[in-house]
């Protein structure tokens, strides 16, 4: 299945909090747009990576999804390394994605900056015709996207461009929600983490009004860009209400 947009992420739920909106403005414009998420969040401090599995196929529908599969790597522990490389390229050339969506390059949480480079540097080396790879048998062809872009996580990163979600806020609160274990827990008794109080879920709210508010709309989402940006005319930017 060819996708138009493919978001990669290290945690299950990176994706919900980072670009959800951003994926589901697109899909709702004909594109096709799916998740590839690389751990099952074992190591997180609440919940149990089965249940996780669960809370992402429920946020897949949210978002509307074509596909959401999970690489299985190590929680903590994987690393810018051979298997880690081959079990992206495979995904991305499974998929062909014209872009990729994928972690921050620097944040709180180490594992999210370590991720940005490796799918990065995975994104590159999948064009590559002489690294070979297979699917049930098959060789799979050599596919690089055009632009891989890193969506902002916890940490501020001024943002190379933002990506209008206004008409579907709601919806990517939803889909972050469906992540009952880890979101907007005070009243159960599991310990409660950084990102477990409303106060973080507020702030992810806050950060999409402060984003779009540079643009004159009233949720956005921002990434960064390490190659350069281009428009085919002035009607595809958003400029500031004035």
């Amino acid at each position: 299945m060819k996708l138009d947009i493919l978001a990669i992420a290290v945690h299950p739920d990176d994706v919900e909090l980072g670009c959800a909106g951003t994926l589901m403005i697109h899909a709702q414009q004909g594109m096709k747009v799916g998740v590839v998420d690389l751990t099952r969040g074992e190591l997180g401090t609440r919940g149990t990576p089965a249940l996780r599995e669960q809370e992402a196929q429920a946020a897949a529908k949210i978002m509307g999804l074509e596909v959401r599969e999970n690489l299985g790597l190590a929680d903590g522990f994987f690393r810018n390394d051979t298997m880690e490389q081959m079990a992206i390229i495979t995904a991305i050339r499974k998929y062909q994605p014209d872009i990729v969506l994928a972690n921050a390059m620097d944040d709180r949480h180490p594992d999210h900056g370590r991720a940005g480079k490796l799918i990065a540097d995975s994104c590159f080396l999948a064009g590559l015709r002489k690294i070979e790879t297979t699917v049930d048998g098959i060789a799979q062809q050599a596919w690089r996207p055009r632009q891989v872009f890193h969506f902002l996580q916890d940490r501020y990163h001024e943002p190379d461009f933002v990506v209008d979600i206004t008409p579907v806020m709601e919806r990517k609160l939803d889909a972050i929600k469906a992540f009952s274990s880890q979101f907007l827990t005070q009243k159960d008794n599991e310990p409660q983490t950084y990102i477990s109080g409303a106060g973080f879920f507020d702030s992810v709210v806050y950060r999409a009004k402060m984003l779009g508010k540079m643009v004159g709309v009233d949720y956005a989402e921002g990434y960064t860009s390490a190659k350069m940006i281009g428009v085919r005319n002035f009607a595809d930017l958003i400029n500031e209400v004035t």
